[in-house]
């Protein structure tokens, strides 16, 4: 992207690459700040009771809006659940929180068939999925076949309870959790099932300042923040639509897809030195999910097109439970996240 582009693009103007005759930049750019303006007042709502996490919060809004499924990943504390909590609460939607435990069952989840002795009948008793926010706290807990069940109503947003097939609410959303440190009564998610996840985003201990403030919040005599309702489940769903609107030029998908093919031949892309330490690169729907996760950062952003920046500022999130690594990498201590800042800084920025 030459500098006189690039200038046009920031300031809102048609990118010069854009087909000026099928797309009205300027007037797509209006209707995007009028239609994101609702998620400046989520954010403001979530601030209030998350302190420190700006990103995770701007993570689960891209998941909200692109349709798509979230995992987190930290240490126990760094307020997951709280946030997850935060989220359903600034929206007027149904909020249902599943613990996993290694005894449960995907009847626990999904929901089963209920003998009533009166009409001498069995009806359907539907599970806590048949919520639009659903938390799946603790998910590596829950073995194997309660995991398939979960993931599979992610991908398919329905479910089959003895042969009657029902479908799940919209908006629906599966926030997941799983702590890292901890490998004793855990049931790690097999790739396969990982890559149902449009994003997984690591999380960090908050800063010092921000330590101070959350104890204060949680020791002081006043009572703790809590969120108000900001937004219905309408909007969310007229926002998703907005969303696909939002202008992606050829280039920026090439740089994708380049982004892409570069964590499964590398080579070709001048990175030789990782062609030992992958063991197997993105799949297909990490392009999906990677343009439709810039989309909805430009959105969020209030912007009606995609620059190169929104990719880079989503891709390690979409590609990071993608990726696979050899024992190689492991002995050499390469990381995804070293893998995926090669590829970032290797690949050509358009």
């Amino acid at each position: 992207m030459n500098q006189e582009t690039q200038h046009h693009q920031i300031a809102g103007e048609t990118p010069t690459s854009a087909p000026t005759n099928t797309v009205d930049i300027k007037a797509l750019n209006e209707k995007i700040q009028r239609e994101s303006a609702f998620l400046d007042l989520i954010k403001l709502e979530m601030e209030k009771v998350i302190i420190g996490q700006p990103a995770m919060i701007e993570k689960l809004l891209i998941a909200l809006l692109a349709d798509g499924h979230i995992l987190l990943e930290g240490v126990p504390g760094l307020a997951k659940t709280l946030a997850i909590k935060a989220l359903s609460g600034c929206i007027d939607v149904e909020f249902s929180r599943v613990q996993f435990t290694p005894d449960l069952l995907p009847a626990d989840v999904i929901g089963t068939m209920i003998y009533n002795p009166k009409t001498q009948e069995f009806t359907p008793k539907q599970g806590p999925i048949f919520s639009n926010f659903v938390l799946a706290d603790e998910i590596n807990r829950a073995p194997a076949k309660v995991q398939s069940a979960l993931l599979e109503a992610m991908q398919e947003r329905h479910v089959t309870i003895s042969g009657t097939t029902f479908h799940l609410p919209k908006p629906f959303l599966v926030l997941a959790t799983q702590n890292p440190i901890e490998q004793e009564g855990t049931y790690p998610l097999p790739e396969a099932q990982v890559d149902r996840f449009m994003l997984k985003v690591v999380l960090d201990y908050p800063k010092k300042e921000e330590e101070a403030l959350i104890l204060r919040n949680n020791v002081g005599t006043s009572a703790f923040p809590t969120t108000k309702k900001v937004a219905s489940a309408e909007s969310i769903l007229q926002a998703r639509k907005t969303v696909r609107e939002v202008y992606m030029d050829e280039k920026i998908e090439k740089y994708i897809v380049d982004l892409v093919y570069a964590t499964r031949t590398p080579e070709a892309y001048g990175l030789e030195g990782l062609k030992d330490l992958i063991s197997f690169g993105a799949s297909p729907r990490a392009s999906i999910s990677m343009a439709l996760a810039a989309k909805t950062y430009a959105f969020i952003n209030h912007r009606g097109f995609v620059i190169p920046e929104d990719v880079r500022a989503v891709c390690p999130d979409v590609m990071r439970h993608r990726i696979g690594l050899t024992y190689e990498a492991e002995a050499e201590d390469i990381s995804v996240e070293n893998v995926i800042a090669q590829v970032l800084n290797t690949v050509e920025v358009p």
